[in-house]
């Protein structure tokens, strides 16, 4: 009885299908018959033409497509100056979400009158209470209301206060925004919690397995010896004391002016956010003019980065940095800089190329597509030395220098051929350039910058720092277009420029077999840049 109601029900539906194929034909048949300008007898028909559509011919019957065109007017960015010289930039986005914030000229480089580590303390000290709000929970609350997050971010040249909420909480968010900046309340609690903070970062960053945020303090330091961008981001474990609320108002009154702020905003109306930057920017003063007892007023430091070089080390036992099941191996880590340009230079997107085509990464994802497998430190570097953990590119431009770097890692018994294969590398850059792993750098940096843009806080950030920087904003088109005018000589050029200077070196963990700095200079000057034997430490 089972199998028999099986079979009718296949049966009933078989006939229902050849209905319903039957009615589609006969529709589609008197459909074509009434719009075709041929004759009825000219047209052959059958099942497939009402269920196979071609997508790449126009369907009889419908009128043509009329597609959208792009309007570079829609995202224009816009700038206004207020009275009291802060920069107001925005652009329009389409949805219904915001990114708003300000960027400002400030950051470690400015910390030369200061105990260093105030930027990492004001950082922590981001979004506390403030005149309008009590506490931080207030704060968040206030931004819930409109699907708002919030952070702070701080550089060696910049900080960051920025928001993502509703469109139509915009003037609530420049509010929070500018009373969290000009007013904040910096409490005598605030600032020890901030140490206790700041105490568990570094003693995190020192038991971690990635040794990547100390090595970046430590190849600026290297490269900027005791000035402007070598001075340490990071708060050195004995000014964690030394830093108090009356040096963080000091910082706060002469850093945080209005001709030094840009407030930024994508996906919001540029008279709307103007309108409340004149409310809340200009009208409504920061509390220490209020207040004339909180901190002093003390010169911005105005020196220009003095490129050194130099030879920083930090031992270090990385033995028992990760334990467990699958512990990673122990690590010494090498890093080779020399200078390159500032954002502002000319050969500065010639740079970003040289970056693009020398790429790498860990040894980890050597093998996955768009890990950057074909760059040269993958093909070179990775797959040719197994003993190699790390082989990754680096540039760092400011507004007026730069460091172009190579980072590489190893068992620390292999440490001296990791500085062999890393000067061999930077040598090798002025030459043998293949075509066509130079065009598909290019194509990559052009993908990325574009990609990187199709986020709303990316475009903040570019938007905020531009106009910062140079006062105006410049479109994606015209960097798109610069990368691909970069020709073979623009890479051997620069690749020459960076060898003209004098190398930095930042060497971490077990570094006995460390070669010496003069060996690591002289091999860049060689014809195949490889370290002599000789100039190694070594027991043999």
């Amino acid at each position: 009885v089972y199998f028999e109601k099986t079979k009718m029900r296949q049966n009933v539906k078989r006939l229902v299908r050849s209905c319903l194929n039957q009615y589609q034909t006969r529709q589609c048949s008197s459909k074509v018959q009434r719009d075709s300008p041929f004759p009825t007898s000219d047209i052959k028909l059958n099942s497939d033409l009402c269920l196979k559509t071609s997508l790449s011919e126009p369907v009889v019957g419908l009128p043509p497509a009329i597609f959208s065109t792009p309007d570079s007017s829609a995202s224009e960015s816009r700038i206004t100056t207020l009275s009291n010289g802060l920069r107001v930039a925005s652009e329009k986005q389409f949805g219904n979400f915001c990114t708003v914030g300000v960027v400002i000229d400030a950051g470690s480089r400015y910390e030369v009158a200061y105990p260093s580590g105030v930027s990492h303390f004001l950082e922590k000290l981001a979004f506390s209470s403030s005149k309008s709000y009590g506490d931080r929970e207030k704060i968040l609350h206030s931004l819930e209301k409109h699907g708002g997050i919030c952070d702070c971010q701080s550089t060696k040249d910049t900080f960051i206060y920025a928001a993502s909420a509703e469109s139509n909480g915009l003037n609530d968010v420049i509010r929070l925004i500018a009373d969290v900046v000009l007013r904040p309340n910096i409490t005598e609690e605030e600032v020890e919690f901030a140490r206790q903070v700041v105490s568990y970062e570094l003693e995190n960053l020192n038991i971690q397995p990635n040794q990547d945020p100390i090595l970046l303090e430590l190849i600026h330091a290297a490269a900027w010896r005791d000035n402007t961008l070598g001075l340490p981001k990071l708060c050195p474990p004995e000014n964690i004391d030394k830093i108090n609320r009356h040096t963080l108002f000091t910082f706060l009154r002469s850093h945080f002016t209005p001709e030094r702020i840009v407030l930024a905003g994508v996906g919001v109306e540029h008279e709307a956010l103007v309108e409340a930057a004149q409310k809340y920017f200009v009208e409504e003063k920061p509390i220490w003019e209020e207040n004339q007892s909180l901190g002093s007023r003390l010169e911005v430091d105005p020196s220009i980065a003095q490129y050194t070089g130099g030879l920083i080390t930090q031992e270090k036992d990385l033995s028992d940095v990760s334990l467990g099941p699958t512990p990673m191996p122990e690590l010494a880590h090498f890093v080779l800089g020399l200078e390159s340009s500032s954002h502002r230079d000319d050969d500065f997107i010639a740079y970003c190329v040289l970056n693009m085509l020398m790429g790498g990464g860990g040894s980890f994802s050597a093998g996955g597509p768009g890990k950057g497998m074909y760059t040269r430190l993958y093909t070179q570097v990775l797959n040719r030395y197994h003993w190699m953990h790390n082989a990754t590119a680096y540039n760092h431009a400011y507004g007026d220098s730069g460091v172009f770097c190579i980072h590489g890692a190893s068992h620390p018994s292999q440490i001296a051929d990791v500085a062999s294969v890393i000067t061999s590398q930077f040598v090798g850059m002025s030459r043998n350039l293949d075509v066509v792993d130079f065009e598909r750098a290019k194509k990559q940096l052009q993908s990325m910058l574009l990609m990187n843009l199709e986020a709303r806080p990316v475009v903040f950030e570019d938007l905020g720092r531009q106009v910062l920087f140079t006062g105006i904003r410049k479109r994606p088109e015209e960097f798109i277009q610069k990368i691909g005018a970069i020709t073979k000589e623009d890479i051997y050029r620069v690749a020459k420029r960076l060898l003209a200077s004098k190398p930095a070196i930042a060497a971490l963990g077990n570094l006995k077999n460390l070669p010496e700095h003069r060996a690591i200079e002289e091999a860049l000057l060689s014809k195949d840049g490889k370290i002599s034997r000789r100039s190694r430490f070594t027991l043999f």
